[in-house]
C-alpha cells in the first residue's frame, strides 16, 4: 500500500490492551488512566480478521503494543494466529520486559520472531524511579529470557531523558560489547501526561551520540527490521548502537506504519488525534471490502509529518495509542 505521499506503507502495530504494570515517568500519570472497559476492547478474533484484511492489502509486517500487551492473558494464541496468517513477514513484540521471563519460549514457539524490550538504566534504584513501582531484576530477566530463547535481534528502547538518565548512555550503549543486544536512544515524545516536563526532559540525539562516542567510535550497521533508527556498532561488538530523533531527526518522511489502538481505532500517525474506527465496522460484520476501505482511508489521513515540537496537548496518552 503507498499513502497520497507515495510512501510504502507495510507495517501495522497492534495495541492489544490500553493497561500497564508500570507507570513511567514519560508516559503516564503516577495514578494511571482510567483503562478502557473490557467490552470496549478489540477481541482476539476481530484483531485476527482485520490482520487477514490488512495481509490481503501489503501489510507485511506486525508489532504487538501496549500498554504492556503481556498483561493481556491468551497473548501466545493471538501469536499463533496472526503468525499463520499469509503474507505476514514478521511478527514482533514491544514490552517492559518485567513479564517476559516466563513466557518467551512459549512465544517463541507460537511465531514470535524478536523483541524490543524498554529500558531507560540500569540502575535498580533509578529504575524504580523512572517506572514508579518497577523491578530492574524482572526487567533484566526478561532481556535474558529473549536472547534464550531466540528472539533475535533483541532490541533494547531507551528513552534518553536530559537530567534523569543522560549520564548512562555510555554504559547502556556497551551494552552492545557485551551481548548481541540492539540499544536504540529515543528522544523523549510530548505524548505523556506532563507536557511541560517532557519539554525540558528532551535530549537531542547528536548529544546523545556524542556521549556514546566518548567510549569508542561508531561505525554504519544495519540491523533487521530497523526502523526509524539509524544504527551504527562498536568495532567488533555483536550488537548496534541507534539513534532515533522524532523531533529534531524527524523521520516522517520514511514512516511506513499505521496503528490499531486497542480500542479499534486505526491512527494513521502516532502524534496525530485523527483516527478511523474500525471497531464499530467489525462488530457490525462488515465486509472485506468495507474494511479495506477504512485502511485506505486511514491512509489518506496520514500527516507529511508529525508537529510534536508543538507541545500541543492530545487526547490520548502514550500508553492508549500503542507507542
Amino acid at each position: 500500500m503507498r499513502d497520497r505521499l507515495g510512501r510504502e506503507i507495510d507495517y501495522l502495530r497492534v495495541s492489544v490492551t490500553d493497561r500497564c504494570n508500570l507507570r513511567c515517568l514519560y508516559c503516564l500519570p503516577p495514578e494511571g488512566v482510567r483503562p478502557k472497559d473490557h467490552e470496549e476492547i478489540l477481541r482476539y478474533e476481530e484483531i485476527v480478521h482485520l490482520v487477514k484484511v490488512a495481509a490481503g492489502l501489503g501489510i507485511r509486517r506486525v508489532r504487538l503494543t501496549g500498554g504492556e500487551p503481556l498483561v493481556r492473558a491468551g497473548l501466545t494464541q493471538l501469536v499463533a494466529e496472526l503468525a499463520a496468517i499469509p503474507g505476514l513477514s514478521d511478527l514482533s513484540l514491544t514490552t517492559n520486559g518485567t513479564l517476559l521471563a516466563p513466557l518467551a519460549e512459549e512465544l517463541k514457539r507460537a511465531g514470535l520472531k524478536r523483541v524490543n524490550i524498554s529500558l531507560d538504566t540500569l540502575r535498580p534504584e533509578r529504575f524504580r524511579a523512572i517506572t514508579r513501582c518497577g523491578t530492574f531484576s524482572d526487567a533484566w530477566a526478561g532481556i535474558e529470557a529473549a536472547l534464550a530463547a531466540g528472539l533475535h535481534p533483541v532490541k533494547i528502547n531507551t528513552v534518553a531523558m536530559a537530567g534523569v538518565n543522560d549520564d548512562e548512555l555510555a554504559d547502556l550503549a556497551e551494552l552492545t560489547r557485551r551481548f548481541p543486544l540492539h540499544v536504540r536512544f529515543i528522544e523523549v515524545m510530548p505524548l505523556g501526561a506532563d507536557l511541560g516536563r517532557s519539554e525540558a526532559r528532551v535530549l537531542p540525539m547528536a548529544t546523545a551520540r556524542a556521549a556514546v562516542e566518548k567510549v569508542g567510535r561508531l561505525e554504519p550497521a544495519w540491523v533487521t527490521g530497523g526502523g526509524p533508527a539509524r544504527a551504527w556498532r562498536f568495532p567488533g561488538a555483536p550488537g548496534t548502537v541507534g539513534f532515533i530523533g522524532a523531533l529534531t531527526e524527524s523521520f516522517c518522511k520514511r514512516c511506513n506504519r499505521l496503528r490499531l489502538t486497542a480500542d479499534g481505532k486505526l491512527k494513521p500517525c502516532l502524534a496525530s488525534d485523527v483516527e478511523v474506527d474500525v471497531k464499530r465496522l467489525l462488530r457490525r460484520g462488515a465486509s472485506a471490502d468495507e474494511l479495506k476501505e477504512a485502511l485506505r482511508r486511514a491512509l489518506e489521513l496520514k500527516p507529511a509529518r508529525h508537529h510534536l515540537e508543538n507541545y500541543a496537548k492530545h487526547a490520548r496518552v502514550m500508553c492508549q495509542i500503542g507507542g
